[in-house]
């Protein structure tokens, strides 16, 4: 199965039509698991975090969710096997366009295979005959290359959720072994199709993945976590210079947060921020790794006194704590609250009796919400999952244990340290202190 659109769509136009070698290979790698965590996928080389940390952070929802398992830390390869199919299953449902498309799997041409292996075989007269699963371990040991990778797959199509499940376990090794990875995008790309995916793109010439660095664009991960494949992670649609922009349509099951808003370079809207469950996906310029609690108060609905925080605070974006009393009536309008003129001055005289010209946030919160709070536990245990060894303590993948302390504005700050983890965090909650049970945070990178 060769298809240019689908080719172009992934890796971009190529002038020579040929696809860089070291960009290629670092995608060919399966969901494989580490050997020091047993339900933490390993990532190779740079680039397949954008499919490996969406795939990891919908796993763990789902043991930490899903499973009456108590220690989800631990399991038997069968409830791995139904619990992972489960959820590549969940993923294809959530970017199908609606209830009457087909589902599609790319797997390995039946019959291919065998021919490929007998012209290795003739290569290399030590390979044996076997079966079709270990004649495709040979084809990936010979480094098998883009080209001939797209000819030796196809496509299959299944009309409903029944179907598509029992044709993901029946697939199973071919998702665990090498390609696994590319398999299943190709699979998530022909289930939502290729026309609509360049229809949610703003820039129908910009690939999925990007040809220099490999690294997977925002627009894939929109898609896995959203089944939307927009550019934007801001709630809704927005107008600029008369271009219509699009962004997040509706609540995530998974969350993301980046580092890139700390740098003020973006902001992510309340459907990524504040997802179904507490498991977000984490950003850095170069990586993706993922966060998560077990906590569900995290992901409760907003009391009226965390939405009016976070309300005020978009009218501070540079989290002063304050705003110009000239904003208040703005704030007010948009909390429903009384936003007459006249009820408007005398609220500014009340907040700040001294005329600094100034509405300090903690002031606000008391006259209005008085006797609310903050539904989220004052401290909960967190954790933090980085797919590359190198940036594992040892060289170990292994889930970073800690504890998550989440202060009031009012609260003396005292900070236990300033890394690019709780950088990224403190986009979604502002004055959170993280004290994690290692030698060091854990890295992003």
């Amino acid at each position: 199965m060769y298809n240019v659109e689908l080719a172009e769509l992934v890796w971009g136009r190529r002038p020579s039509g040929s696809l860089s070698d070291s960009v290629f290979r670092r995608w060919t790698q399966g969901f494989v698991l580490s050997q020091s965590e047993a339900t933490a996928l390993e990532q190779f080389e740079g680039g397949p975090c954008a499919m490996i940390a969406p795939v990891q952070a919908y796993l763990l929802k789902n043991f930490l969710f899903h499973s009456e398992k108590q220690n989800w830390r631990s399991c038997t390869e069968e409830e791995l096997k139904h619990l992972f199919c489960l959820t590549l299953s969940e993923i294809l449902e959530t970017v199908r366009i609606n209830n009457s498309s087909p589902f599609c799997l790319v797997m390995w041409a039946r019959g291919k295979a065998s021919e490929e292996h007998a012209s290795i075989s003739e290569n290399h007269p030590e390979s044996s005959q076997g079966t079709e699963e270990e004649q495709l371990s040979a084809l990936a040991a010979d480094e098998l290359g883009s080209e001939r990778f797209h000819t030796l797959i196809q496509k299959r199509t299944f009309a409903n959720g029944a179907e598509l499940k029992e044709a993901v376990l029946n697939q199973y090794s071919s998702w665990r072994n090498r390609f696994g990875v590319l398999l299943f995008l190709y699979s998530v790309i022909l289930t939502k199709g290729i026309a609509n995916i360049r229809n949610e793109i703003e820039d129908a010439a910009e690939p999925l993945i990007d040809p220099v660095y490999g690294h997977g664009s925002q627009s894939l991960i929109n898609l896995l976590l959203t089944g939307y494949a927009v550019l934007n992670v801001w709630d809704g649609d927005r107008e600029c210079s008369g271009m219509k922009l699009h962004g997040v349509r509706n609540q995530a099951a998974i969350g993301f947060l980046t580092l890139m808003e700390s740098l003020r370079y973006c902001k992510v809207g309340t459907y990524l921020k504040s997802p179904k469950f507490p498991v977000w996906i984490l950003g850095s310029e170069t990586h993706l790794t993922v966060f998560f609690a077990k906590e569900m108060s995290l992901v409760a609905p907003e009391s009226p006194w965390e939405q009016a925080r976070r309300v005020f605070q978009t009218y501070d974006p540079e989290d002063n704590g304050f705003i110009p009393d000239t904003l208040l009536e703005d704030v007010m309008r948009a909390l429903d609250l009384v936003s007459e003129p006249e009820y408007v001055n005398i609220m500014k005289n009340k907040l700040d009796p001294e005329g600094l010209g100034i509405i300090l946030l903690g002031t606000f919160l008391q006259e209005f919400f008085p006797e609310q709070e903050s539904t989220i536990p004052e401290s909960f245990t967190v954790y933090h999952y980085n797919g590359l060894k190198q940036s594992n303590h040892n060289e170990k993948v292994m889930y970073v244990e800690g504890t998550a302390v989440v202060m009031g504005f009012e609260d003396p700050m005292v900070r236990t340290d300033d890394t690019p983890i709780k950088r990224c965090l403190q986009t979604k909650w502002p004055y959170i202190e993280l004290m994690w049970n290692t030698d060091r945070s854990p890295s992003l990178n």
